[in-house]
């Protein structure tokens, strides 16, 4: 199955070891995370694709955007590197602007991985 994939998934694990966005979605209900892995899979054997489900935020971050029960969004902030999709940070959006500081957490990730 995974050779079909045209930009297989994969979480960003920090110098601990530690997967931030295996945790954030492994902190939400069974009915959101099934819609967000639904949505990164989607980009996964899809790529490349456009709105609704995934959106450049330019610099080379791009965003899966996920519909989520009782009128919230979530998004997944990746890269693309050496064929791959690197899933950099996770979010409930709470606003209509992508937030600063979510957007700076992924760019320094994203300067982690890149290295």
């Amino acid at each position: 199955m995974g050779e079909d994939k045209k930009l297989p998934a994969r979480f960003y694990r920090n110098a601990s070891g530690r997967e931030p966005v295996r945790e954030w979605l492994q902190g939400m209900g069974r009915e959101e995370r099934v819609i967000i892995g639904t949505d990164i899979a989607t980009v996964e054997f899809g790529w490349p694709i456009g709105m609704p489900t995934c959106r450049s935020l330019g610099g080379g971050i791009w965003e899966v955007r996920s519909g989520l029960p009782r009128n919230r969004i979530s998004r997944v902030l990746f890269c693309e590197m050496r064929g791959q999709m690197i899933l950099l940070h996770g979010f409930v959006k709470k606003t209509r602007k992508t937030p600063k500081k979510d957007l700076d957490l992924a760019r320094a990730r994203q300067g982690e991985v890149e290295r």
